[in-house]
């Protein structure tokens, strides 16, 4: 049996702006539950982040960090204290790791380890029983200015909780995605589209003249297509103009235009204009131009 979402609380940065905020909050209410912004002023860690949002931490929780996509079929078991999502990656010096006891308990958390102690990744997704106690700990980071490499982290409450015997289980994902660096994005951009690419995602109102559209894209409202090839792997956001240009596995965001570009792998924020200059050429045989 599903259970229902009571609250979403979204913590992000005071600049953000409304439309982003209503955006979240529309997000929330689509699945039925109630839709909190809260701020964090200041960027102090994962447990300072998460205790922006206290008055949410009560009865069973789950916190999902925002620069991480996943797939997966999610099971709450009751029985358990708490579940903390793991994958396995080669290079785990960048993240958070579990270890683990024969009867797949987790007997520690290790942040960042600047040697090697385990491949299993915390990805992000975290589920508690009782938010409550989760808050009572991470306070007594915040009160006691308990910070590992001046931050406050999640990973310390979750210890603390684990030594008054709280006992967490791994949790395992289909496929989990990084979206912390531009190149990383840019590749889960990739996977998403190839994940929903046969539920319609180009906009009807696309205007496309003498063009070449490659799926799977995902095309926004108002966007103009002329004289180019898009795609594969290509999003571009609304009201975008892209004309007498090439442009592969890329992110574009709105009301950018492009003109007489060759661009692949790349992400592009929005109200740019990228206009190369349209020529005409004579190269004699063998010859190389850079």
């Amino acid at each position: 049996m599903k259970k229902k979402i009571e609250e979403i609380a979204f913590i992000i940065g005071p600049t953000f702006g409304e439309e982003v905020e209503k955006m979240l909050v529309g997000v929330a209410e689509s699945l039925g539950a109630k839709g909190t912004i809260c701020y964090q002023h200041e960027a102090l860690g994962t447990a300072h982040a998460i205790m922006c949002a206290e008055e949410a931490l009560d009865g069973k929780t789950i916190i999902a960090f925002a620069d991480t996509l996943f797939r997966a079929d999610f099971k709450l078991d009751d029985k358990a204290d708490g579940i903390i999502w793991v994958q396995k990656i080669e290079d785990p010096s960048a993240f958070g790791v579990i270890k683990m006891d024969e009867n797949n308990i987790i007997t520690d958390f290790v942040e960042k380890p600047l040697e090697f102690v385990s491949d299993l990744a915390i990805i992000g997704i975290y589920y508690v029983k009782d938010g409550k106690q989760l808050r009572a700990e991470l306070q007594h980071l915040l009160d006691n200015k308990i910070m590992d490499r001046g931050e406050y982290q999640l990973t310390d409450a979750l210890e603390a909780l684990k030594r008054k015997g709280v006992k967490f289980v791994p949790g395992q994902v289909k496929e989990w995605l990084d979206c912390g660096n531009y190149k990383a994005t840019v590749y889960t951009n990739q996977r998403v589209l190839e994940f929903v690419k046969d539920e319609g995602i180009v906009d009807p109102s696309l205007k496309s003249t003498n063009s070449v559209i490659i799926e799977p894209c995902m095309i926004g409202k108002g966007v103009i297509i002329e004289n180019s090839v898009v795609g594969p792997h290509v999003t571009l956001s609304a009201g975008c103009k892209v004309s007498n240009s090439i442009l592969k596995n890329s992110i574009v965001y709105e009301n950018t235009i492009i003109e007489n570009e060759v661009i692949e792998n790349s992400m592009i924020g929005e109200d740019v204009q990228l206009l190369g200059k349209a020529r005409e050429v004579s190269i004699g045989s063998f010859s190389t131009e850079k």
